[in-house]
């Protein structure tokens, strides 16, 4: 059995992280009955005594649960949001050597972030890093989470993205990217986004981009479906939109809502790595079979069910429409209509009793619908795992690469321009020490490039033609 290590930077990136271990626990509570610590929960879980050891804890592999720790970092230059999950119902969760906080913040601005705080607190994160790939027997995946808009997700997420492949260069990086919406309130945040994307393009091996403008879309339509009293759209307590408060304790915030749907993207492309399945799907296998080019690495993630039906027990035709509503406009976490673009490759980590028979009449089904590139039309990775989400019958998660995505870096790279033209703000960032304008130049050039690689993918969509008839060979 492997391991992963969840790297959790900045406010969001915390917020997010801590949603996620929440619902992670409720998973693994609702299957294994019997509190034992079986390979299911060490994948993302260590089993600590810290009676058995002295000045530390001890790990204990397999018999009952002592005390789970989280395979996890969480880094934040501000230390409000970390004080509450260590006040919240999550406490136990974490101990103080996987914790890197301070108290001033990056105020916004990506240099400081990046430069400021990545070299003041280097040693002390890749120290963290290491004691964490210690804990594992066979460490196959490192994923961050982190936003775009500010200064420590952006900046410092970004360092830490660097310093993930200087110190473990041979173990798989996904990276949970929350970009800002257009009316976002950070002025500064097309600086950051531009900025923190050419790190991503040159150092991740995955990206998932998730808009917030995409998720306040998706929560208010749940809200208005819930307030309109049809039958069968009741929304449910501990459903993907509305549960609880994010392991934090205190009324539910703002923000609850939407970091609950990214939690459960990552529930859901980690459950092949935490239960058994027929099909199970392998971390790795994502970028492998979903990367063709590697700066291309940017996966648009879908999700359905985004909320439980007051029925559970969704019925046979239900399914199909899971499988139709993962290429709708209207789940997508970025705004996209991939449809109308072309797919270079496309996942689906099916969970339920589902069966691959069902999987693989669905993507016959729509295949004459989904331009794919022409040289690799059966771009297909599927996974099946059988435990569902709690409160599912079933769900699926589509990871598309998708040259829908280039809309979204169009729209940023647009902002970006028009405070950079007027080279508004721009002192903030060039008194940081190690910042340059010329890392701004080399960001936007690099966002250019990746569009334009993206364009001229989408320019082949009008040119895609069936197959010839085979020859007859004389004989």
């Amino acid at each position: 059995m492997t391991q992963s290590v969840v790297v959790q930077v900045g406010q969001c990136g915390n917020q997010v992280g801590c949603r996620f271990w929440d619902l992670a626990l409720r998973e693994h509570s609702h299957v294994n009955k019997k509190g034992i610590y079986d390979e299911a929960l060490s994948s993302f879980f260590r089993n600590v005594d810290s009676r058995r050891s002295v000045g530390g804890s001890c790990d204990i592999t397999g018999g009952r649960i002592q005390s789970l720790k989280a395979r996890a970092v969480l880094v934040d230059m501000e230390e409000g949001v970390v004080n509450e999950i260590l006040q919240g119902p999550l406490r136990e969760l974490f101990d103080s050597t996987q914790l890197i906080t301070d108290v001033s913040g990056s105020g916004n601005n990506w240099a400081v972030g990046h430069w400021t705080y990545g070299s003041a607190y280097r040693e002390q994160i890749v120290d963290q890093l290491r004691r964490a790939a210690e804990h594992c027997d066979c460490l196959q995946c490192f994923f961050l989470i982190h936003s775009m808009g500010g200064g420590t997700g952006s900046g410092l997420g970004t360092c830490v993205l660097k310093l993930l492949e200087e110190e473990f260069p041979e173990v798989c990086r996904i990276v949970t990217s929350v970009y800002p919406s257009a009316e976002d309130d950070v002025v500064t945040s097309p600086y950051n986004s531009v900025l923190a994307m050419r790190e991503l393009t040159e150092h991740a091996d995955c990206v998932l981009p998730v808009e917030n403008q995409s998720l306040v879309d998706i929560v208010n339509k749940i809200k208005h479906m819930s307030h309109s009293g049809k039958p069968g759209s009741v929304i449910k307590k501990d459903s993907a939109i509305i549960s609880g408060q994010g392991g934090v304790s205190g009324a539910e915030k703002p923000f609850d809502a939407m970091n609950n749907i990214v939690a459960n993207l990552l529930l859901n492309i980690t459950s092949s790595a935490r239960f058994e399945g027929s099909l199970n799907m392998d971390l790795n296998e994502i970028a492998m079979n979903l990367v063709p080019f590697p700066r291309l690495h940017y996966l648009v993630p879908s999700l359905t069910p985004l909320y439980t039906l007051a029925d559970v027990n969704i019925p046979t035709r239900r399914l199909d429409q899971m499988f139709t509503d993962a290429f709708s406009k209207d789940h997508q976490l970025i705004r996209a209509d991939p449809k109308h673009s072309l797919y270079l490759a496309c996942a689906l980590m099916v969970r339920g009793n589902v069966q691959v028979s069902d999987l693989r009449r669905n993507i016959e089904r729509l295949k004459p619908m989904l331009p794919f590139v022409s040289w690799n039309q059966e771009g297909w990775k599927t996974g099946l795992c059988s435990v569902p989400p709690v409160g599912h019958s079933h769900s699926l998660l589509a990871l598309a690469n998708n040259t829908c995505v280039k809309l979204t870096f169009m729209e940023l790279r647009d902002r970006f321009t028009k405070l950079y033209r007027k080279k508004a703000h721009m002192h903030h960032y060039l008194h940081v020490e190690g910042m340059e304008q010329g890392c701004f130049t080399e960001a936007i050039s690099s966002l250019s490039s990746l569009i334009e690689e993206y364009s001229q993918l989408d320019a082949t969509k009008d040119r895609l033609m069936p197959d010839a008839a085979r020859l007859n060979i004389a004989t």
